[in-house]
């Protein structure tokens, strides 16, 4: 026997479909009592029926009754617990909304003091009145991006107000926890949904930099379809953490630091919406000149999150007995933001080099003090020195590249803490010295040159090629070539580079350029002194210049020097006038010492065993007294071609 599901007759099983099909009216079990509604259901409680899926036991509360309350039946737990509780859950939804402040309590006052609209975000000019970003989010055409910034700047707040502005659905993922296998099941789902609703998803990734390339690679996909809209968060320069592929896909929008007023916005908004518990507390934060409020602004570095954290903490210092201003700063610690991997490290030591490059000592030795202080490796600080000594001081001061090599190698061997010492000598004689890029460029010359077609494959001459095998001379390998030590003084008239490029010019006879700053020059035509890094020095100024083309010009009232090539010129002299000194060194370089003053020294020709006066600021004539170098070794040939190039 079975019930029927409509009229709840007790019928045989194989009369079943004809007893439906005769509208209830036959085959109907004529020993079973009528059947009313309510033993119909009984009877279903007690008969299998053909067409009833028998409900498991959890579900039997939730089935309510038909004729009368106490016909619904109940679970066994629920019936030892006694009577159900009809009322409306007002009891309920008190207990809900206590879990959810409960959970907002703990929450730290950054996370609770989190904008909840666009208008409530300080700082940020793309979210503000006639933003870019905020157009974009008004007019519903929010695209894939990227937003990069420096911590507490508002990338996750701005994030989440865009997905509620829009009415999207929101997934937050952080690459951190979220594996691939997760996120293309978000990916999944979010297709189902814009099939389903026509709603879009917005996946919101914080550290998206965190994700490798191989994970970054299944946005591509999703995003290119329009299936979600990412917005990836990141602290680092996109430009080398997030694959061009994506980031074409994206538009990146920068979050500017927050400065310190925006901070003291932030802070008062805090202070108003959870005000200090005590009133001694309230009385040392709400100062006409809100003291504490802007030394947390300042100390919080443009960190939003820093900032609220600090005036958390300054709160609960609050508190305490005999509190006073003084304590509460000294409780306030910070940790300096360096990352070394990051665009810090990069943007530091290149502030660092560009301010030895323009002779700022002070600013060198900050920049070097901040680099030291937040932990970075010195051999990375020593190695740029040394690079710095070749392409910045060059041939103006041939010693600084031993002295920064030296240094490299005292804080290999010595190491911190005691390693800053040697740095910070280097840097400093780095910073007084001239400068000359010389050689650098005309390296940077040469190198662009051999971007010209068919100039990187020019055949080198052949009397300048090695010839070390005897094919080789029978080929006339290095045939006619003047070895330059067996001619007076090493002079010859011989072509170095191949017959296409005969007589180009790579080296450049100035050490710098010949630009003229504008505010220099207000600054000069006003008598005002110059500012830091125009190349002064309070000390004696070294020039450094080759003893074989000794003549030279040095302006020492503003300290720029020039280097004027003579085709003669007297090796190793020795100069002594009252404004200068100048020595030849073994290397056959001299060295030129000059004070600043207000003394114009120039056309210093030194022709070879004569004396030459040299006139000082004052019109006087300076003995100056020529030494020549023994050349008894030298050879005397001499070079026809050199004598006479033109055979005349």
């Amino acid at each position: 026997m079975v019930v029927c599901p409509i009229c709840g007759c007790s019928v045989r099983e194989a009369n079943i479909n004809r007893h439906i099909d005769s509208n209830c009216s036959d085959l109907v079990d004529v020993l079973s009592p009528p059947a009313t509604q309510s033993t119909g259901l009984q009877r279903a409680a007690q008969t299998t029926s053909f067409f009833h899926t028998p409900l498991r036991k959890s579900q039997s509360s939730q089935i309510a009754a038909v004729d009368g309350e106490d016909q619904r039946p109940v679970s066994q737990k629920r019936a030892r617990e006694g009577p159900i509780n009809n009322a409306i859950d007002g009891d309920a939804r008190a207990v809900k909304k206590s879990k959810t402040s409960n959970v907002d309590k703990v929450a730290p006052l950054a996370e609770r003091m989190r904008p909840k609209t666009l208008d409530d975000v300080c700082g940020q000019e793309l979210v503000g009145p006639g933003g870019i970003l905020r157009n974009l989010i008004e007019t519903d055409r929010v695209p894939s991006m990227v937003l990069w910034g420096g911590p507490g700047t508002g990338k996750t707040t701005i994030a989440r107000l865009i997905a509620q502005t829009a009415g999207s659905r929101f997934v937050e993922i952080n690459s951190a926890s979220t594996g691939v296998g997760e996120v293309k099941k978000i990916f999944a789902e979010a297709k189902n949904e814009l099939s389903l609703t026509g709603r879009k998803t917005i996946v919101f990734c914080d550290e998206i930099h965190r994700f490798s390339k191989s994970q970054q690679d299944v946005f591509l996909g999703p995003v290119e379809a329009g299936i979600i809209t990412l917005i990836g968060a990141t602290t680092e320069n996109p430009s080398f953490k997030v694959i061009n592929a994506l980031l074409s896909r994206c538009r990146t929008f920068t979050l500017a630091k927050l400065s310190d007023d925006d901070i003291l916005i932030i802070l008062k908004r805090a202070t108003n919406l959870e005000p200090p518990s005590s009133p001694e507390a309230t009385s040392l934060i709400e100062t006409d000149d809100n003291e504490l409020l802007r030394y947390l602004a300042s100390f919080s570095d443009g960190d939003a999150r820093t900032a609220l954290n600090l005036l958390s903490l300054a709160l609960d210092l609050l508190t305490q007995p005999d509190i006073t201003m003084e304590k509460i700063k000294s409780s306030l610690t910070k940790t300096l933001v360096y990352d070394r991997a990051g665009d810090q490290h990069y943007d530091t030591i290149s502030a660092f080099h560009k301010s030895v490059r323009g002779s700022d000592a002070d600013a060198a030795l900050y920049y070097l003090a901040r680099m030291l202080q937040s932990g970075e490796d010195p051999l990375f600080i020593a190695r740029r020195m040394v690079v710095i000594a070749s392409e910045d001081v060059g041939l103006a001061d041939n010693t600084m590249l031993p002295l920064a090599t030296a240094a490299y190698q005292a804080a290999e061997k010595i190491g911190m803490p005691e390693c800053r010492i040697n740095l910070a000598h280097c840097c400093v004689a780095l910073c007084l010295a001239p400068k000359s890029t010389r050689s650098y460029r005309g390296l940077s010359n040469a190198m662009t040159a051999l971007e010209e077609p068919g100039v990187a494959g020019l055949p080198v001459p052949v009397y300048l090629r090695n010839a070390p095998t005897r094919l080789m001379k029978e080929l006339a390998y290095g045939k006619g070539y003047k070895y330059n030590p067996h001619y007076k003084n090493g002079q010859v008239v011989q072509e170095y580079l191949p017959d296409a490029i005969k007589g180009r010019k790579f080296l450049e006879e100035n050490d710098l350029g010949d630009e003229i700053d504008e505010d220099l020059a207000k600054l000069n035509a006003n008598d005002i002194s110059p500012p830091k890094g125009s190349q002064r020095s309070e000390s004696m100024q070294h020039l450094s210049v080759n003893g074989h083309h000794g003549s030279s010009k040095y302006n020492a009232a503003t300290e720029e020097g020039k280097l004027d090539r003579a085709d003669k010129a007297g090796r190793g002299m020795k100069t002594t006038t009252n404004n200068m000194h100048a020595e030849t060194t073994s290397a056959g370089f001299t060295e030129v010492a000059v004070p600043v003053t207000d003394t114009w020294i120039e056309d210093m020709a030194i022709p070879n065993g004569d004396e030459n006066p040299m006139t000082d600021g004052d019109g006087q004539i300076e003995e100056v007294v020529y030494d020549e170098h023994d050349r008894s070794s030298m050879p005397d040939a001499v070079d026809s071609d050199y004598l006479d190039p033109d055979g005349g």
